[in-house]
């Protein structure tokens, strides 16, 4: 095998025939390349966190007009070390009366549930953790540990307004939960499988193409999972102080902040495993490396396009955010589902160009059903309009107090 055909496959077999004429059993060595795996995964994505730091916030800088990180390092790109270094080294600040297993403990669930989802994503055609048919079902389980991370934090930190902030913010993330499994059926009706090694050799035509309209309610669904602008109300901190980690200091406070823009990353990569053909691309089956590289640009771009509408879009009411989920995305999901999966059956298999047709027809055709069904029911429910039945000038009334005073004087004079 050769190191530049697959890197990752080269070193696996050198440390297995390494490991192997030390006499150990090939059951221990296939564990131990697992442990090693697994390990080198998770560092590798912990450091990640550090550059898409940096990156993030050069790109929302330009998008604000302003430069972002400069002053540390060329472009600013040691900002991100000394915010590590000032996060290592700051103090621990424990509150009267926590519970001390559930405030610990919550951190360290936000960021393993999302590294957990790294051991079934397959970032080439030979460089993946494990292969298993309900991969789709244990992402789905992993990221739920979060949620129970996010309640523990705010729950064990004997403070009100974390655990109300914990309370609204896992109301959130279970609520987007359901449209974005929904929209998860689709990929999973067309490859035939839950495996996500599966879902992506399953895609000569990637599955935007098939279903434009749940990639974008996966997406939608995917960053107010995550609590990311315009859905960060997990953490709004002009309604309830700085959300479910108030009382966090140190580096598990910043165990949060990783978990948080890990997080963002990972639903990137999903998406492109989902819905823009993972790894292949011209030359990736006969050169896995290509295919790793494949996998990054188009991780970037989804993840690029999560950063400028973070930089952009303003946050959402918890009323609005709610009403967009349950009342638009979920039945949205639902019927995009039936519909799809009624055509796809009916559609002939070898015939992919007819398929992608039919399929892009049927979505706008929802899409527009849809988009009818909310201005009709917004003409026949109209808001009721706020007015302000005050004067102008009474809503500053020391303004009217002082030209009252000015008009008075003026008059005597």
């Amino acid at each position: 095998m050769n190191f530049l055909y697959d890197p990752v496959g080269f070193l696996a077999e050198w440390l297995r025939g390494l490991l192997s004429t030390w006499g150990i059993p090939d059951v221990w060595i296939t564990f131990m390349l697992f442990l090693v795996g697994a390990g080198l995964l998770a560092t590798g994505a912990m450091v990640l966190v550090v550059f898409l730091i940096w990156g993030e916030r050069k790109v929302i800088g330009r998008v604000q007009d302003r430069f972002g990180p400069n002053r540390v390092g060329p472009w600013g790109i040691f900002q991100t070390f000394a915010d590590l270094l000032k996060i290592f080294t700051k103090e621990y600040i424990t509150p009267t009366g926590v519970d001390i297993v559930s405030y610990n403990l919550a951190p360290i669930l936000a960021v393993a549930s999302v590294l957990m989802v790294w051991a079934v994503i397959p970032f080439s055609i030979t460089f993946y953790g494990t292969d298993f048919n309900a991969a789709v079902l244990y992402i789905m389980a992993v990221g739920s540990i979060g949620e129970v991370g996010v309640v523990m934090a705010g729950w064990g930190s004997n403070n009100k307004y974390a655990m109300l902030a914990a309370f609204r913010a896992v109301a959130q993330l279970i609520s987007y939960e359901v449209p974005m499994v929904l929209s998860l059926v689709l990929p999973v009706m067309f490859a035939g499988s839950m495996s996500l090694v599966g879902i992506v050799q399953s895609q000569p035509v990637w599955n935007i193409f098939l279903a434009p309209l749940g990639a974008i309610v996966f997406l939608i669904s995917s960053i107010a999972e995550v609590g990311r602008a315009p859905f960060d109300l997990t953490e709004s901190e002009s309604e309830l102080v700085a959300g479910f980690n108030i009382e966090y200091s140190g580096l598990k406070f910043g165990m949060f902040y990783v978990a948080d823009f890990l997080h963002a990353f990972t639903i990137s990569l999903l998406f492109a495993t989902f819905f823009l053909g993972g790894w292949q691309g011209p030359g990736a089956a006969q050169f896995p490396f290509l295919g790793f590289v494949y996998y990054v640009l188009k991780t970037g771009c989804v993840y690029f396009l999560t950063v400028l509408m973070r930089a952009a879009l303003p946050r959402f009411r918890i009323d609005q955010m709610m009403d967009l989920n349950w009342k638009f995305l979920t039945p949205l999901s639902l019927v995009l589902v039936m519909l799809s999966a009624l055509v796809y059956k009916i559609l002939p298999k070898n015939m992919v160009f007819l398929q992608v047709i039919v399929m892009v027809v049927l979505n706008v055709l929802v899409y527009v059903v849809a988009d009818w069904l909310l201005n009709y029911y917004e003409k026949r429910n109209p808001r009721p309009a706020v007015v302000n039945e005050l004067r102008p000038m009474a809503r500053f009334p020391y303004a009217v107090a002082q030209s009252s005073s000015v008009s008075k004087k003026a008059r005597e004079g």
